[in-house]
């Protein structure tokens, strides 16, 4: 590392600015920063050669972020609207040969290392491999870089992309052949680790770790390699086709046609020699599967008709909700049960699968948290039955008859024959009036006569009106008293007992009734009145 260093700070100092022949040109101040930068590169440099341990670790980070912002700041003056193209133009090609030099550098490094494999601790050369790739694809990203510069101040920098194109290219079938034999060692080394079950080492766990590591590093090495050429115009797509193979993930690099025909192509491939191999098992075991399926669904329609029967007997005297709650539920466990031992017909493990299923419950109880709310509400009143279905319920601010019942929600037709639904929580979590759950309602009337009218004789003409009604039940008795003295009228109260269905029937008839015998028989029905007394006085003289 130490002699890259010197290196970048012997080309560095190279990059320096004449004088002030390009002051007007480029700020003084960016001038004055890029100084400063390649004095610190230089220092630090120079301190690399007799630092050690934690120090070198440090300076050689220094020398690594200062040379990126170098670099920066020379991004800025190349882009900016109109750059000094005189000036610019040697300090692109003088970075091109920084660049060249630093690449053949840490190509030998890395050979260098390689030879060393064998008589050394060979995890530790393999980590001081990667850390020697990881700068390489930092500095190949930063040569193309420079090469778009070029191109920006029409520099003629096609001997340095071709050049650069067949670095890559020579590198990426190095790097996917590296990650191809890496990834047919952590298989193996997985078979391993699966077979020692609980006796697995400690070793043999490092060593799959390391791996996949291992795996992961060369990966990123080989898709930084793949843009540099993809941008270069290059074919990438049995690059992109062995990524995709170590990672399983579809990216948008599966819509590219090549990739996509490439992975087609090899899945039928092997589709087809599975087919030919083991065609017959598979074909027995999937009509099997079907037949299970079929059975199963046949089974669970006979099991729904019997809960239905049985449910519906008159002496469990279940709610409509409840029959239709067993019914369905029965039927569903049947089918599920079916379609878990068709699975294993297949081949596939139930634990996980059940397992998975647990998971995938507690997520989406998470994101359904008010749907829940509503399930467990119908839950509650499923059993303690507040009311059922044809029952006229005032709740959540609704009044209506109930149509129809779920555990999410319930449906309630209003009296104007309006249709809504009203979720369970909301009905639960209010008061629930149920009006026709009980076998006979009271029957609130008041009526008032005149002060001069006959008290007995009213009360007579009520009572026979009462009583004469077909729908107004004999027991409870009803009750005809005089209640009130108003201040216009004698009021009686008048409350007889019917069904809940008679309700409106019984209180519609007797009021109309009572104006028509009240009327008849001379029986005043007062309004509200006041007596005006005027008194005249004598004025004085």
């Amino acid at each position: 590392m130490p002699r890259v260093l010197f290196i970048i700070c012997c080309l560095i100092s190279v990059i320096s600015f004449t004088g002030d022949s390009y002051a007007a040109e480029v700020p003084a101040e960016t001038i004055n920063k890029i100084q400063q930068l390649q004095s610190t590169i230089g220092t630090d440099v120079g301190l690399l050669t007799t630092a050690k341990g934690e120090l070198k670790s440090i300076t050689e980070y220094r020398v690594r972020n200062k040379t990126d912002v170098l670099r920066e700041q020379l991004d800025l003056l190349i882009n900016q609207p109109e750059p000094d193209v005189a000036y610019l133009v040697p300090q692109v090609n003088k970075q091109l040969v920084f660049l060249d030099k630093v690449g053949q550098y840490l190509d030998k490094d890395i050979k260098a290392i390689k030879q060393t494999l064998g008589s050394q601790d060979d995890s530790q050369s393999m980590q001081d491999i990667i850390k020697r790739e990881e700068e390489r694809d930092h500095y190949l990203q930063a040569e193309l870089e420079t090469i778009n510069w070029g191109r920006t101040l029409n520099i003629n920098v096609d001997n340095a992309e071709t050049a650069l194109t067949a670095k890559l290219t020579k590198r990426a079938d190095y790097l996917e052949s590296l990650v191809v034999y890496t990834q047919i060692q952590l298989k193996e080394a997985v078979n391993e680790a699966s077979s020692a079950g609980a006796d697995i080492t400690s070793e043999q766990k490092s060593h799959v770790s390391g791996l996949k590591e291992r795996l992961s590093q060369h990966s990123s090495s080989l898709a930084i390699t793949a843009e540099l050429l993809e941008s270069l115009g290059q074919d990438t797509a049995q690059i992109k086709q062995t990524l995709f193979s170590v990672s399983g993930d579809i990216t948008q690099d599966v819509l590219n046609f090549d990739v996509a025909s490439s992975l087609i192509e090899e899945w039928m491939n092997i589709a087809k020699n599975q087919a030919l191999e083991n065609g017959a098992g598979i074909t027995f075991k999937i009509i099997i599967f079907l037949i299970i399926l079929f059975l199963a669904s046949i089974v669970a329609k006979l099991v729904r008709k019997i809960v239905r029967k049985a449910v519906n007997s008159s002496k469990l005297n279940f709610s409509m909700l409840l029959q239709d709650f067993f019914t369905s539920i029965s039927g569903n466990v049947i089918y599920a049960l079916g379609l878990l031992i068709a699975l294993s017909q297949l081949g596939f493990e139930l634990a996980p699968l059940l397992a998975g299923f647990g998971i995938a419950g507690v997520i989406i109880g998470f994101a359904l948290q008010d749907t829940l709310s509503n399930f467990a509400s119908g839950m509650m009143i499923l059993v303690y039955r507040p009311y059922d279905v044809g029952d006229l319920i005032n709740a959540a601010g609704v009044t209506g008859r109930v149509s129809h019942m779920s555990l999410v929600s319930t449906t309630v037709k209003t009296l104007d024959n309006q249709r809504l639904i009203v979720p369970n929580n909301k009905i639960w979590g209010d008061t629930i009036n149920n009006i026709t759950v009980e076998q006979e309602r009271r029957v609130d009337m008041t009526f008032g006569i005149g002060y001069g009218d006959d008290i007995p004789k009213a009360e007579k003409i009520l009572t026979d009106i009462v009583m004469a009604h077909p729908k107004v039940k004999q027991f409870p008795e009803p009750m005809i008293k005089l209640h009130t003295l108003g201040e216009s009228s004698v009021d009686f109260i008048v409350r007889p007992w019917a069904a809940p269905l008679d309700y409106w029937d019984v209180y519609w008839d007797i009021t109309r009734e009572v104006k028509m015998q009240f009327d008849a028989q001379g029986v005043s029905i007062p309004f509200p009145q006041r007596d005006v007394h005027i008194y005249h006085e004598k004025a004085a003289d």
